[in-house]
């Protein structure tokens, strides 16, 4: 027979869960990435809101830090950094100059990155300006292609203040990509010299100094993600989910736990239920191999992941569960969860639910 615990409201278990992330950890990973790329300047990726972690927040603890260069995917976000930060640092948009927009890109002090000869054209037929260009050298989504790039006329460069490109697979060192990319982008550079340039995403810092140039721009690496692996080295977790433990139940054997009675217990097991699910940003599919952790110990997800819950298997920490009545997702465990999902740590960050309440630690 199934025996279960409730959890008071009364105790810490009634407060919701919390986002809670860790900003000496953030300056530490920048200061990481800034001793990795020594002798290229530094910008920080705060699109996205920052990766979910709220960019006001994140930038303006950057820009204590030291950095001074932004890149947002779009004007609207460019446009919120550029109020908390004010018109001491440069932000770069990095989807490209749409017509119609210089009017906000000049009030907010932006500076659009364009890939194509079209975006070209308008930006300078509408005011021009300040501009970083786009060059793909393999990646196949946005930028000019090099032979446009080579041809690009004296007369469009005019305002041209950085040449950058993105690499395809810098979580991956071996891969030959990165090296003909790397000869690519050096073939673009003879077309624009004393122009500043740009390769690096995080996983190109750490491909080392060959990929640096003038900038790098780390973005899921500031937030403690190595794009090359599980492990979290060099860099610190900024971030992790603190839940209730709603419920802790025994279930016997041969009883199922979940959605489509995927998880069929072996053997009698002590279950708590996480006041945490996909509605927060958890996979469905984090039930395969996800863990948490209670008290630093690792306990697996045990059956589907529900809209607002999670089951977790604490056989063996029975006390402790019922002694903190909270249990932490991610952290150090973010690599391995978003594998366990079929998916990377980027796509967990910015799937972080906006009913997680915020907290700040380490002004």
């Amino acid at each position: 027979m199934k025996t279960q615990d409730a959890i008071p409201a009364a105790t810490s278990a009634g407060e919701p869960a919390r986002l809670v992330i860790d900003l000496a950890a953030l300056r530490h990973n920048y200061s990481v990435l800034a001793e990795l790329a020594a002798g290229a300047r530094c910008a920080a990726v705060v699109k996205a809101d920052a990766y979910g972690l709220d960019a006001d927040r994140i930038a303006s603890c950057l820009r204590d830090a030291g950095c001074r260069d932004f890149f947002t995917a779009t004007p609207e976000e460019g446009a919120a950094v550029h109020r908390a930060l004010g018109p001491s640092v440069t932000i770069y948009v990095l989807n490209g100059y749409q017509p119609g927009t210089h009017e906000l890109h000049a009030r907010h002090g932006l500076t659009p990155v364009i890939g194509s000869l079209e975006s070209l054209q308008a930006f300078h037929d509408e005011g021009g300006g300040a501009f970083a260009l786009h060059v793909d050298t393999g990646m196949n989504r946005l930028g000019l292609n090099v032979n446009e790039a080579l041809a690009l006329p004296a007369a469009q460069k005019a305002g041209l203040h950085l040449v950058m490109s993105h690499l395809a697979c810098s979580d991956l060192p071996d891969h030959p990509m990165n090296v003909r990319q790397l000869a690519r982008f050096h073939d673009v550079l003879k077309a624009f010299p004393g122009i500043p340039a740009s390769l690096a995403n995080t996983g190109g810092v750490l491909l080392g100094p060959d990929y640096h140039f003038d900038l790098v721009r780390p973005g899921v690496g500031l937030y403690g993600v190595n794009p090359a692996s599980e492990r979290a080295e060099p860099f610190r977790p900024v971030l992790h989910v603190d839940a209730p433990i709603l419920q802790i139940r025994t279930v016997p054997p041969g009883e199922t736990i979940g959605y489509g009675a995927r998880y069929v217990a072996q053997s009698e097991r002590t279950i708590a239920i996480a006041g945490f699910g996909y509605a927060d940003g958890l996979p469905r599919a984090a039930w395969q191999s996800g863990t948490a952790r209670l008290g630093g110990h690792p306990v697996p997800v045990a059956g589907m992941v529900s809209m607002d819950l999670t089951a977790l298997d604490i056989t063996g920490h029975e006390a402790l569960a019922r002694a903190s009545r909270r249990v932490q997702f991610y952290g150090e465990d973010l690599g391995p969860v978003a594998g366990a999902s079929g998916t990377i740590g980027y796509e967990l960050l910015v799937r972080l639910g906006s009913r997680l309440k915020r907290e700040y630690r380490g002004q």
